[in-house]
């Protein structure tokens, strides 16, 4: 492993060009897009996209030892935030699990080269963390399946050649039942897409209107109705062990909060200097509870409720350490944290959705009643 671990420190050390050192990320994707997916053409041409991939699929078929050193040795290294991570970190390995031989053959080589980019079409306006109320239908219609609908908090929209939504296929039904999983070009007439400005001023996050978008009848994986197990296996994905790299980050942006509080004097502040303690317990608490966890039924939802609940702390934490200084509008980096860490208890599952998903699937308490 420590052999492992230093081929990775020494690569990146040799290879990554240190004017993309820190940049992207949530609210900053803009930065350097072409820059970054060049690096990212270049981690693949190395072997270090798809890390974790079997080797039949064009993988490294690294261990999940080998997967977390990767991740933490990339954000140790500052390196610049991933643009093809949604087709890297959530498709390919749903394509991997779910999809067949011939979705594997055209849609893997391409995501491992950066050569297509994807986004997630999961919420929509009646439909966010409560994902089993998407509107969106799709009815095949000779060997095609035509989709009328909308999307909306569709992040890298603008830029993606594909998208994974969740589509409902079976008229009538309702709940998670009748939902299919369909792999939509975004390159047509059909496929209109608006961005949001977000109150960082950027606009990362997009809605998608699809007005008779059309996709080949074979682009569905798994069965056609089997939508729901393949978008919840998806999501397993998404909060799998690339969230370790992402703590690094935490603790790097931890510890420059602390810097700031020493430099500017307001360390000494006993009501700063707890909160300060507090974060970093609750970081040990957070790695502890990554490596520890085990699979199963809630365990995605304890994770996300820890880390999204103390990284919006984080971010009160900074603008607590700004002091008066944080309320001018000069959209630094502490007030950009502060702004898209308010989002964090919302995407990827809200925290009352997580909750519930404990209640009713660990707990065993009753279902809540649901229209």
């Amino acid at each position: 492993m420590d052999e492992f671990r230093t081929r990775i420190r020494t690569w990146l050390a040799e290879h990554l060009d240190p004017k993309l050192k820190g940049l992207g990320g949530p609210g900053r994707e803009h930065e350097a897009f072409a820059e970054r997916r060049a690096w990212e053409r270049k981690l693949g041409a190395a072997g270090w996209n798809g890390i974790g991939w079997p080797t039949a699929h064009g993988g490294r078929g690294a261990t999940i030892e080998q997967q977390v050193a990767f991740h933490e040795e990339y954000a140790r290294a500052d390196a610049p935030a991933r643009v093809g991570h949604l087709g890297q970190e959530l498709l390919g390995p749903a394509l991997i699990a779910f999809g067949t031989e011939a979705q594997q053959r055209r849609f893997l080589p391409k995501i491992l080269a950066v050569d297509e980019l994807w986004c997630q079409g999961y919420s929509e306006p009646g439909a966010g963390s409560d994902l089993a109320a998407v509107a969106t239908k799709a009815r095949l219609r000779n060997d095609e399946w035509v989709i009328t609908g909308q999307k909306v908090w569709t992040s890298l929209a603008h830029v993606a050649d594909w998208c994974f939504a969740l589509v409902r296929t079976e008229p009538g039904s309702k709940r998670h039942h009748g939902l299919s999983f369909l792999l939509i070009p975004m390159h047509q007439d059909g496929v209109e897409v608006r961005p949001i400005r977000q109150l960082t001023g950027t606009a990362e996050f997009n809605e998608v209107f699809f007005t008779e978008a059309r996709t080949a009848k074979d682009l569905v994986v798994g069965a056609p109705g089997d939508g729901w197990r393949v978008a919840m296996g998806l999501l397993g994905f998404e909060r799998g062990v690339a969230t370790l790299g992402q703590q690094v980050g935490f603790r790097r942006e931890l510890e420059a909060i602390t810097e700031l509080a020493e430099t500017s004097g307001v360390a000494t502040d006993p009501h700063i200097a707890e909160a300060i303690a507090r974060a970093w317990v609750g970081l040990e608490v957070m790695h502890a509870h990554a490596l520890r966890a085990p699979d199963g039924p809630g365990a995605a939802s304890v994770a996300k409720l820890v880390w999204a609940g103390w990284h919006r702390k984080l971010g009160e934490l900074a603008m607590l350490v700004r002091g008066t200084a944080g309320l001018i509008a000069t959209e630094d980096r502490w007030q950009r944290l502060f702004l898209f860490s308010r989002a964090d208890t919302i995407y990827g599952g809200s925290d009352e959705i997580q909750r519930t998903v404990i209640a009713e699937r660990v707990l065993g308490l009753p279902r809540a009643a649901r229209p």
